[in-house]
């Protein structure tokens, strides 16, 4: 399962069908694959999160009362970010993902990292 941002804001108006057709249309992704599609507002403040589970679609609609949502580096020209559960799980609490910095994974005494 893949978490696609979506990098333009969204018009919050939008439901279910709606959303779906952006999904189809703009970056001709599949719907139906069960991947998550989060889509946020002009002012930041929002975020809706839209999936389809077991016979029919998902929405979370949530908005952030102190501040905006920190989204991610985006590169310029791009349409979509893909994140982990971790970066999307921050993103909805409000955690900037940019600030955050992992620590470098761990490789056995005697061996090379990649």
């Amino acid at each position: 399962m893949r978490v696609v941002l979506v990098t333009e804001p969204v018009d919050m108006r939008k439901s279910i069908d709606g959303l779906m057709a952006l999904v189809r249309t703009a970056w001709g992704e599949d719907v139906y694959s069960g991947h998550i599609f989060a889509f946020v507002s002009r002012r930041g403040d929002r975020i809706k999160v839209l999936t389809w589970s077991r016979g029919g679609f998902v929405l979370l609609y949530k908005r952030l009362e102190p501040g905006r949502f920190r989204l991610p580096p985006v590169d310029e020209g791009a349409q979509v970010v893909h994140l982990d559960a971790t970066q999307l799980a921050m993103l909805l609490d409000g955690i900037d993902v940019a600030q955050v910095r992992r620590q470098p994974a761990w490789t056995p005494p005697g061996r090379t990292g990649t």
